[in-house]
Protein backbone atom coordinates (compact mmCIF):
# COMPACT_ATOMS: atom_id res chain seq x y z
CA UNK A 1 0.00 0.00 0.00
CA UNK A 2 0.98 3.74 -0.83
CA UNK A 3 1.13 5.13 2.47
CA UNK A 4 1.76 8.79 1.44
CA UNK A 5 -0.58 9.05 -1.46
CA UNK A 6 -3.49 7.53 1.51
CA UNK A 7 -2.52 10.50 3.49
CA UNK A 8 -2.69 12.81 1.14
CA UNK A 9 -6.01 12.02 -0.62
CA UNK A 10 -7.28 11.20 3.47
CA UNK A 11 -6.04 14.51 4.26
CA UNK A 12 -7.69 16.26 1.63
CA UNK A 13 -10.44 14.34 2.15
CA UNK A 14 -11.15 15.68 6.00
CA UNK A 15 -10.01 19.07 5.07
CA UNK A 16 -13.29 19.41 3.01
CA UNK A 17 -15.35 17.01 5.35
CA UNK A 18 -15.24 19.69 8.29
CA UNK A 19 -16.10 22.54 6.01
CA UNK A 20 -18.91 20.69 4.94
CA UNK A 21 -20.60 19.99 8.62
CA UNK A 22 -19.68 23.77 9.24
CA UNK A 23 -20.76 25.21 6.04
CA UNK A 24 -24.50 23.12 6.77
CA UNK A 25 -24.45 24.69 10.46
CA UNK A 26 -23.20 28.14 9.43
CA UNK A 27 -25.57 28.34 6.72
CA UNK A 28 -28.69 26.85 9.19
CA UNK A 29 -28.31 28.83 11.82
CA UNK A 30 -27.36 32.20 10.05
CA UNK A 31 -30.54 32.36 7.97
CA UNK A 32 -32.86 31.44 11.12
CA UNK A 33 -31.24 34.51 12.84
CA UNK A 34 -32.17 36.33 9.44
CA UNK A 35 -36.24 35.47 10.17
CA UNK A 36 -36.17 32.29 7.21
CA UNK A 37 -38.50 29.95 8.12
CA UNK A 38 -38.19 26.16 8.06
CA UNK A 39 -39.70 25.58 4.32
CA UNK A 40 -37.45 28.72 3.09
CA UNK A 41 -34.37 26.58 5.25
CA UNK A 42 -35.39 23.31 3.76
CA UNK A 43 -35.05 25.06 0.19
CA UNK A 44 -31.29 26.31 0.41
CA UNK A 45 -30.26 22.54 0.94
CA UNK A 46 -32.12 21.15 -1.60
CA UNK A 47 -29.89 21.62 -4.49
CA UNK A 48 -27.08 20.52 -2.72
CA UNK A 49 -29.16 17.24 -2.42
CA UNK A 50 -29.56 16.94 -6.06
CA UNK A 51 -26.47 17.86 -7.28
CA UNK A 52 -25.25 15.08 -5.09
CA UNK A 53 -27.07 12.18 -7.50
CA UNK A 54 -25.71 14.21 -10.73
CA UNK A 55 -22.33 14.53 -9.31
CA UNK A 56 -21.87 10.79 -8.49
CA UNK A 57 -23.57 9.83 -11.74
CA UNK A 58 -21.15 11.68 -14.01
CA UNK A 59 -18.22 12.02 -11.50
CA UNK A 60 -16.66 8.49 -11.64
CA UNK A 61 -16.77 8.60 -15.62
CA UNK A 62 -14.90 12.06 -15.55
CA UNK A 63 -12.58 10.39 -13.02
CA UNK A 64 -11.73 7.44 -15.29
CA UNK A 65 -11.03 9.66 -18.12
CA UNK A 66 -9.04 12.44 -16.61
CA UNK A 67 -7.66 10.81 -13.11
CA UNK A 68 -8.89 11.17 -9.69
CA UNK A 69 -6.00 13.11 -8.82
CA UNK A 70 -7.54 15.78 -10.99
CA UNK A 71 -11.17 15.54 -10.23
CA UNK A 72 -9.59 15.89 -6.35
CA UNK A 73 -8.08 18.97 -7.00
CA UNK A 74 -11.31 20.40 -8.94
CA UNK A 75 -13.96 19.50 -5.64
CA UNK A 76 -11.60 21.49 -3.56
CA UNK A 77 -11.29 24.07 -5.98
CA UNK A 78 -15.19 24.15 -5.71
CA UNK A 79 -15.73 24.27 -2.86
CA UNK A 80 -12.98 27.54 -2.12
CA UNK A 81 -15.47 28.85 -4.46
CA UNK A 82 -18.51 28.15 -2.87
CA UNK A 83 -17.52 29.09 0.60
CA UNK A 84 -16.65 32.59 -0.66
CA UNK A 85 -19.27 33.09 -3.79
CA UNK A 86 -21.79 32.33 -0.73
CA UNK A 87 -20.17 35.48 2.12
CA UNK A 88 -21.40 37.98 -0.76
CA UNK A 89 -25.06 37.14 0.37
CA UNK A 90 -26.08 40.58 2.57
CA UNK A 91 -28.85 40.12 5.08
CA UNK A 92 -30.92 43.15 3.41
CA UNK A 93 -31.10 41.01 0.28
CA UNK A 94 -34.75 40.13 -0.81
CA UNK A 95 -35.43 36.50 0.84
CA UNK A 96 -36.12 34.99 -2.95
CA UNK A 97 -32.86 36.50 -4.24
CA UNK A 98 -31.15 35.29 -1.04
CA UNK A 99 -32.66 31.73 -1.26
CA UNK A 100 -32.04 31.75 -5.25
CA UNK A 101 -28.19 32.59 -4.50
CA UNK A 102 -27.61 30.66 -1.82
CA UNK A 103 -29.05 27.52 -3.48
CA UNK A 104 -26.77 28.28 -6.50
CA UNK A 105 -23.94 28.20 -3.84
CA UNK A 106 -25.02 24.95 -2.33
CA UNK A 107 -25.38 23.55 -5.76
CA UNK A 108 -21.38 24.04 -6.12
CA UNK A 109 -21.15 22.19 -2.29
CA UNK A 110 -22.71 19.33 -3.39
CA UNK A 111 -20.72 18.82 -6.48
CA UNK A 112 -17.40 19.61 -4.66
CA UNK A 113 -18.20 16.97 -2.31
CA UNK A 114 -19.21 14.47 -3.89
CA UNK A 115 -16.35 14.90 -6.26
CA UNK A 116 -14.13 14.90 -3.34
CA UNK A 117 -15.96 11.37 -1.78
CA UNK A 118 -15.63 9.75 -5.42
CA UNK A 119 -12.28 10.70 -5.53
CA UNK A 120 -11.10 9.82 -2.29
CA UNK A 121 -13.19 6.86 -2.00
CA UNK A 122 -11.91 5.11 -5.17
CA UNK A 123 -8.24 6.23 -4.98
CA UNK A 124 -8.31 3.92 -1.91
CA UNK A 125 -9.03 0.86 -4.24
CA UNK A 126 -6.27 1.63 -6.34
CA UNK A 127 -3.36 2.07 -3.97
CA UNK A 128 -4.49 -0.75 -1.87
CA UNK A 129 -4.14 -3.49 -4.76
CA UNK A 130 -6.80 -5.86 -5.56
CA UNK A 131 -5.63 -8.88 -3.43
CA UNK A 132 -5.94 -7.27 0.39
CA UNK A 133 -9.53 -7.85 0.75
CA UNK A 134 -9.09 -7.22 4.43
CA UNK A 135 -7.04 -4.64 4.92
CA UNK A 136 -9.34 -2.98 1.88
CA UNK A 137 -12.02 -3.55 4.40
CA UNK A 138 -9.84 -1.89 7.46
CA UNK A 139 -8.84 1.12 5.17
CA UNK A 140 -12.28 2.01 3.88
CA UNK A 141 -14.02 1.76 7.26
CA UNK A 142 -11.39 4.26 9.00
CA UNK A 143 -11.87 6.85 5.49
CA UNK A 144 -15.68 6.82 5.79
CA UNK A 145 -16.03 5.73 9.96
CA UNK A 146 -13.41 8.98 10.45
CA UNK A 147 -14.80 11.29 7.71
CA UNK A 148 -18.59 11.26 9.88
CA UNK A 149 -16.92 12.33 12.72
CA UNK A 150 -15.22 14.93 11.22
CA UNK A 151 -18.45 16.05 10.09
CA UNK A 152 -20.03 16.04 13.31
CA UNK A 153 -17.23 17.77 14.26
CA UNK A 154 -17.75 20.35 12.07
CA UNK A 155 -21.03 21.15 13.02
CA UNK A 156 -19.35 22.22 16.48
CA UNK A 157 -16.91 24.54 14.55
CA UNK A 158 -19.27 26.29 12.70
CA UNK A 159 -21.46 26.94 15.16
CA UNK A 160 -17.96 28.51 17.08
CA UNK A 161 -16.83 30.59 14.22
CA UNK A 162 -20.62 31.70 13.72
CA UNK A 163 -20.51 33.27 17.39
CA UNK A 164 -16.78 33.89 17.52
CA UNK A 165 -16.23 35.76 14.16
CA UNK A 166 -19.42 36.10 12.23
CA UNK A 167 -20.66 34.77 9.47
CA UNK A 168 -18.80 35.88 6.69
CA UNK A 169 -14.99 35.97 8.34
CA UNK A 170 -15.91 31.84 9.21
CA UNK A 171 -16.65 31.52 5.34
CA UNK A 172 -12.88 33.18 5.12
CA UNK A 173 -11.85 30.88 7.51
CA UNK A 174 -13.06 27.12 6.09
CA UNK A 175 -12.08 28.34 3.05
CA UNK A 176 -8.48 29.15 3.61
CA UNK A 177 -8.92 25.57 5.40
CA UNK A 178 -9.72 23.98 2.08
CA UNK A 179 -6.97 25.75 0.75
CA UNK A 180 -3.98 24.40 2.65
CA UNK A 181 -5.84 21.26 1.49
CA UNK A 182 -6.02 21.77 -2.35
CA UNK A 183 -1.98 23.40 -2.31
CA UNK A 184 -0.68 20.10 -0.47
CA UNK A 185 -2.21 17.79 -2.57
CA UNK A 186 -1.06 20.18 -5.65
CA UNK A 187 2.81 20.06 -4.50
CA UNK A 188 3.07 16.54 -3.40
CA UNK A 189 0.47 14.37 -4.92
CA UNK A 190 2.52 13.86 -7.97
CA UNK A 191 1.11 10.33 -9.29
CA UNK A 192 -1.82 10.32 -11.59
CA UNK A 193 -4.17 8.17 -10.07
CA UNK A 194 -7.69 5.98 -11.55
CA UNK A 195 -7.05 6.66 -15.38
CA UNK A 196 -8.79 4.73 -17.51
CA UNK A 197 -6.64 2.89 -20.03
CA UNK A 198 -8.83 2.75 -22.39
CA UNK A 199 -12.48 4.53 -22.99
CA UNK A 200 -15.18 3.81 -20.83
CA UNK A 201 -18.91 4.46 -21.44
CA UNK A 202 -21.20 6.79 -19.67
CA UNK A 203 -23.81 4.63 -18.13
CA UNK A 204 -25.94 6.62 -16.26
CA UNK A 205 -28.83 4.79 -15.33
CA UNK A 206 -26.98 1.32 -14.42
CA UNK A 207 -23.79 -0.21 -14.25
CA UNK A 208 -22.27 -3.18 -16.35
CA UNK A 209 -21.94 -5.39 -13.31
CA UNK A 210 -25.56 -6.66 -12.05
CA UNK A 211 -24.04 -7.03 -8.78
CA UNK A 212 -23.32 -3.24 -8.23
CA UNK A 213 -26.77 -2.47 -9.63
CA UNK A 214 -28.36 -4.41 -6.62
CA UNK A 215 -25.76 -3.12 -3.75
CA UNK A 216 -26.38 0.55 -5.25
CA UNK A 217 -30.52 -0.16 -4.61
CA UNK A 218 -29.90 -1.79 -1.47
CA UNK A 219 -27.95 1.36 -0.42
CA UNK A 220 -31.02 3.98 -1.49
CA UNK A 221 -33.06 2.06 1.23
CA UNK A 222 -30.54 1.95 3.53
CA UNK A 223 -29.98 5.71 3.47
CA UNK A 224 -33.56 6.51 2.83
CA UNK A 225 -34.46 4.38 6.15
CA UNK A 226 -32.10 6.65 7.83
CA UNK A 227 -32.68 10.10 6.89
CA UNK A 228 -36.76 9.56 7.06
CA UNK A 229 -36.72 9.79 11.05
CA UNK A 230 -33.15 11.15 11.51
CA UNK A 231 -33.90 14.44 9.34
CA UNK A 232 -36.90 16.06 10.32
CA UNK A 233 -38.78 13.73 12.34
CA UNK A 234 -36.66 12.91 15.04
CA UNK A 235 -35.27 16.64 15.79
CA UNK A 236 -39.25 17.46 15.98
CA UNK A 237 -40.03 14.92 17.78
CA UNK A 238 -37.49 16.12 20.35
CA UNK A 239 -38.52 19.18 20.20
CA UNK A 240 -41.83 18.96 20.52
CA UNK A 241 -42.72 15.75 22.52
CA UNK A 242 -39.87 15.95 24.54
CA UNK A 243 -39.37 19.35 25.62
CA UNK A 244 -35.61 19.68 24.28
CA UNK A 245 -34.04 22.77 23.35
CA UNK A 246 -32.28 23.54 20.43
CA UNK A 247 -28.99 23.28 21.64
CA UNK A 248 -29.66 19.49 23.42
CA UNK A 249 -30.83 18.45 20.40
CA UNK A 250 -27.96 19.83 17.67
CA UNK A 251 -25.65 18.95 20.24
CA UNK A 252 -26.87 14.94 20.52
CA UNK A 253 -26.90 14.72 17.16
CA UNK A 254 -23.81 16.06 16.16
CA UNK A 255 -22.34 13.52 18.86
CA UNK A 256 -24.90 11.19 17.21
CA UNK A 257 -22.94 11.34 14.33
CA UNK A 258 -19.42 11.37 15.80
CA UNK A 259 -20.13 8.25 17.53
CA UNK A 260 -21.31 6.55 14.54
CA UNK A 261 -18.25 7.62 12.46
CA UNK A 262 -15.97 6.02 15.23
CA UNK A 263 -17.83 2.77 14.94
CA UNK A 264 -17.35 3.09 10.97
CA UNK A 265 -13.86 2.90 11.68
CA UNK A 266 -14.32 -0.12 14.29
CA UNK A 267 -16.24 -2.10 11.75
CA UNK A 268 -13.96 -4.73 10.52
CA UNK A 269 -12.90 -5.84 14.26
CA UNK A 270 -16.78 -5.92 14.98
CA UNK A 271 -17.84 -7.77 12.00
CA UNK A 272 -14.59 -9.86 12.84
CA UNK A 273 -16.41 -11.00 15.78
CA UNK A 274 -19.21 -13.08 14.01
CA UNK A 275 -16.35 -15.61 12.53
CA UNK A 276 -12.96 -15.27 10.74
CA UNK A 277 -14.11 -18.15 8.21
CA UNK A 278 -17.42 -16.58 7.07
CA UNK A 279 -17.89 -14.92 3.53
CA UNK A 280 -17.74 -11.18 4.00
CA UNK A 281 -21.21 -11.23 2.16
CA UNK A 282 -22.59 -13.47 4.72
CA UNK A 283 -21.34 -10.79 7.12
CA UNK A 284 -23.51 -7.63 5.31
CA UNK A 285 -26.37 -10.14 5.49
CA UNK A 286 -26.95 -11.12 8.89
CA UNK A 287 -26.24 -7.30 10.00
CA UNK A 288 -28.61 -5.95 7.11
CA UNK A 289 -31.04 -8.77 9.13
CA UNK A 290 -30.45 -7.21 12.89
CA UNK A 291 -30.78 -3.49 11.89
CA UNK A 292 -34.54 -4.99 10.53
CA UNK A 293 -35.16 -6.20 13.89
CA UNK A 294 -33.42 -3.12 16.16
CA UNK A 295 -35.36 -0.97 13.89
CA UNK A 296 -39.10 -2.82 14.17
CA UNK A 297 -38.03 -2.76 18.22
CA UNK A 298 -37.66 0.72 18.15
CA UNK A 299 -41.14 1.47 16.35
CA UNK A 300 -43.32 -0.67 18.81
CA UNK A 301 -41.89 0.50 21.93
CA UNK A 302 -42.76 3.72 20.30
CA UNK A 303 -46.12 2.90 19.08
CA UNK A 304 -46.84 1.26 22.58
CA UNK A 305 -45.36 4.51 24.28
CA UNK A 306 -43.38 2.26 26.39
CA UNK A 307 -40.75 4.58 28.18
CA UNK A 308 -40.46 7.24 25.49
CA UNK A 309 -37.26 8.99 26.62
CA UNK A 310 -35.22 6.00 27.21
CA UNK A 311 -36.63 4.26 23.72
CA UNK A 312 -35.90 7.01 21.53
CA UNK A 313 -32.55 8.03 22.78
CA UNK A 314 -30.95 4.38 23.63
CA UNK A 315 -32.91 3.09 20.36
CA UNK A 316 -31.15 5.77 18.80
CA UNK A 317 -27.57 4.89 20.16
CA UNK A 318 -28.06 1.12 19.03
CA UNK A 319 -29.42 1.98 15.65
CA UNK A 320 -26.45 4.06 14.54
CA UNK A 321 -23.91 1.51 15.59
CA UNK A 322 -25.26 -1.57 13.69
CA UNK A 323 -26.30 1.48 10.92
CA UNK A 324 -22.27 2.13 10.94
CA UNK A 325 -21.31 -1.30 10.39
CA UNK A 326 -23.84 -1.81 7.52
CA UNK A 327 -22.46 1.18 6.09
CA UNK A 328 -19.01 0.40 6.20
CA UNK A 329 -19.93 -3.30 4.58
CA UNK A 330 -21.71 -1.52 1.46
CA UNK A 331 -18.28 0.54 1.30
CA UNK A 332 -16.42 -2.42 1.37
CA UNK A 333 -18.44 -4.48 -1.30
CA UNK A 334 -18.45 -1.61 -3.62
CA UNK A 335 -14.65 -1.71 -3.92
CA UNK A 336 -14.88 -5.89 -3.92
CA UNK A 337 -17.11 -5.56 -6.67
CA UNK A 338 -14.93 -3.08 -9.05
CA UNK A 339 -12.56 -5.38 -10.07
CA UNK A 340 -11.15 -3.46 -13.28
CA UNK A 341 -9.02 -0.36 -12.50
CA UNK A 342 -10.19 1.33 -15.22
CA UNK A 343 -13.85 1.19 -13.81
CA UNK A 344 -13.27 2.09 -10.37
CA UNK A 345 -14.20 5.13 -10.17
CA UNK A 346 -17.19 4.78 -12.53
CA UNK A 347 -18.43 2.04 -9.91
CA UNK A 348 -18.18 4.20 -6.98
CA UNK A 349 -19.62 7.22 -8.31
CA UNK A 350 -22.87 5.33 -9.62
CA UNK A 351 -23.09 3.99 -5.83
CA UNK A 352 -22.93 6.83 -4.34
CA UNK A 353 -24.99 8.79 -6.53
CA UNK A 354 -27.83 5.86 -5.43
CA UNK A 355 -26.21 6.91 -1.78
CA UNK A 356 -27.95 10.62 -2.56
CA UNK A 357 -30.63 9.34 -4.24
CA UNK A 358 -31.76 7.70 -0.49
CA UNK A 359 -30.84 10.85 1.40
CA UNK A 360 -33.34 13.21 -0.73
CA UNK A 361 -35.72 10.47 -1.00
CA UNK A 362 -35.20 9.81 2.84
CA UNK A 363 -35.43 13.60 3.47
CA UNK A 364 -38.55 14.28 1.72
CA UNK A 365 -40.57 11.10 3.15
CA UNK A 366 -39.08 12.61 6.60
CA UNK A 367 -41.42 15.21 6.85
CA UNK A 368 -44.25 14.03 5.36
CA UNK A 369 -44.73 10.66 7.61
CA UNK A 370 -44.18 13.12 10.49
CA UNK A 371 -46.92 14.78 9.32
CA UNK A 372 -49.51 12.15 8.66
CA UNK A 373 -48.34 9.77 11.84
CA UNK A 374 -45.71 11.22 13.85
CA UNK A 375 -42.16 9.46 14.64
CA UNK A 376 -43.80 6.26 15.46
CA UNK A 377 -44.73 6.12 11.00
CA UNK A 378 -41.68 7.25 10.72
CA UNK A 379 -39.66 4.71 11.80
CA UNK A 380 -42.17 2.02 10.75
CA UNK A 381 -41.23 3.27 7.05
CA UNK A 382 -37.65 3.36 8.03
CA UNK A 383 -38.04 -0.65 9.11
CA UNK A 384 -40.15 -0.79 6.09
CA UNK A 385 -37.06 0.02 3.46
CA UNK A 386 -34.56 -2.07 5.40
CA UNK A 387 -36.61 -4.84 5.16
CA UNK A 388 -36.24 -4.56 1.39
CA UNK A 389 -32.28 -3.72 2.03
CA UNK A 390 -32.34 -7.09 3.62
CA UNK A 391 -34.06 -8.94 0.84
CA UNK A 392 -31.70 -7.54 -1.48
CA UNK A 393 -28.25 -8.23 0.30
CA UNK A 394 -29.81 -11.64 -0.36
CA UNK A 395 -29.34 -11.72 -3.72
CA UNK A 396 -26.08 -10.29 -4.03
CA UNK A 397 -23.09 -12.38 -5.20
CA UNK A 398 -20.30 -12.95 -3.15
CA UNK A 399 -16.79 -11.49 -3.65
CA UNK A 400 -15.02 -14.76 -4.01
CA UNK A 401 -12.95 -14.50 -1.12
CA UNK A 402 -13.39 -15.50 3.12
CA UNK A 403 -11.68 -12.80 5.60
CA UNK A 404 -8.69 -15.73 6.55
CA UNK A 405 -7.78 -16.33 3.26
CA UNK A 406 -5.38 -12.76 3.43
CA UNK A 407 -2.53 -13.96 5.06
CA UNK A 408 -1.94 -10.62 7.15
CA UNK A 409 -5.51 -11.04 8.62
CA UNK A 410 -4.35 -11.64 12.04
CA UNK A 411 -1.49 -7.99 11.93
CA UNK A 412 -4.54 -6.51 10.36
CA UNK A 413 -7.21 -7.29 13.24
CA UNK A 414 -4.56 -6.12 15.98
CA UNK A 415 -4.27 -3.25 13.84
CA UNK A 416 -7.57 -2.47 13.68
CA UNK A 417 -8.15 -3.37 17.17
CA UNK A 418 -5.71 -0.61 18.01
CA UNK A 419 -6.42 1.72 15.62
CA UNK A 420 -9.75 1.62 16.58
Amino acid sequence: MDVRTYGLVTGAYWGLTITDGALRMLVLLHFHNLGYGPLELSFLFLAYELMGVVTNLLGGWVGSRSGLDRTLKVGLGIQISALIAISFVEPDWNKVLSVIFVMACQALSGVAKDLTKMSSKSAVKLVMGSDEERALFKWVAILTGSKNALKGAGFFIGSALLTWVGFRKSLFVLAALVAACLLCVMLFLKDEIGKSKKAQKLRVLSSESSAINRLSTARIFLFGSRDIWFVVALPIFLGDELGWSYSGIGGFLAGWIIGYGIIQSWAPSLVSLLGRSKDTIGAARLWAFILVCVTIAIASFVSAEVSINFVVVGGLIVFGLIFAINSSMHSFLILAYSEDEDTVAINVGFYYAANALGRLFGTLLSGLTYLIGGLTAALWVSATCLFINWCLSLSLPSTGKTMDQNPQLAKNDDEASSSG
